[in-house]
């Protein structure tokens, strides 16, 4: 499951070059979120993107990443993830998925949302929640001497405890550095107490997929945009996440993710304790 156990531990100034890229993520992610809207296309978003991507100094990760088109994925209803961004057009009460990084002088930022399109079914709507929160409860399970199953157990324990979705297994999350895809994979269900132990300097990026049906899924013959294989809707998010010696610090939330830490009571981490 944790194929290659090495863990690529950052020093501070490591950290806060991602912190960089991770704002410029998140930042990106929210003027993308304010423009999704009937009538737009997936096309609009990736050029918007770009624009503000490089207008912060910064450089996609996604594009030409082993030739992948565009700046970002653009995956919508039955697109589970790699959805390439082009002439669709946006109709109401569809859910995007839209997946984002950047690189500040060799460092990644990865993070994803997923969006209403307009009014969505209360169904849609509820699975784009679960989703989220379920993230959260892995990026709150990243702490000092933990296992990184840990974080898989979080994200499936609450998952589970709201209905029964479909857990995405093929795709996973993953360390992250001077490559955006890095060891250790983190999966998103497992039992805790496995795998590598969480130390001072991890960065990872968490990332739930889940479904309203069958957790299996196809590769469309663009060979990037994966979808289910049923057709049901599904919902993904990530955030950037590094352990500090106080806690963890999510790299790609605006406010480190202070707000939704303490609604969880757990301490975040920050710049000045990263070891």
């Amino acid at each position: 499951m944790f194929q290659d156990r090495k863990l690529h531990l950052k020093k501070p100034a490591e950290i806060a070059l991602m912190r960089e890229a991770g704002l410029v993520v998140g930042r990106t992610l929210e003027a993308l979120r304010a423009a999704v809207a009937p009538g737009v296309t997936t096309a609009d978003l990736d050029a918007l993107a770009e624009e503000r991507i490089r207008a912060s100094g910064a450089v996609p990760s996604f594009k030409g990443y082993l030739g992948y088109p565009a700046s970002i994925c653009a995956s919508v209803n039955d697109e589970v993830v790699h959805g390439i961004p082009g002439s669709r057009t946006l109709r109401e009460g569809e859910l995007i998925s839209i997946d984002c990084g950047a690189i500040v002088e060799g460092w990644h930022g990865d993070a994803a949302i997923t969006v209403h399109v307009g009014e969505v079914d209360p169904v849609l709507a509820e699975l784009a929640r679960v989703c989220e929160e379920a993230m959260w409860r892995g990026l709150a399970a990243v702490r000092l001497g933990g296992r990184l199953s840990d974080v898989s157990a979080a994200v499936e324990s609450y998952v589970r405890s709201q209905g029964d979705y479909g857990i995405v297994e093929d795709y996973v999350g993953h360390g992250i550095g001077t490559e955006m895809h890095q060891p250790p994979n983190v999966p998103n269900l497992g039992k805790p107490g496995k795998g590598p132990k969480l130390q001072p300097g991890l960065a990872i990026a968490v990332e739930p997929m889940i479904t309203l049906g069958s957790q299996q899924t196809d590769v469309l013959d663009d060979e990037w945009t994966v979808v289910t294989r049923d057709g049901g809707a599904s919902a993904h998010v990530e955030h950037t996440v590094a352990l500090t010696a106080n806690g963890p610090w999510v790299l790609t939330a605006l406010d480190g993710g202070a707000a939704k830490f303490a609604e969880l009571g757990v301490a975040m981490g920050g710049p000045a304790t990263v070891s």
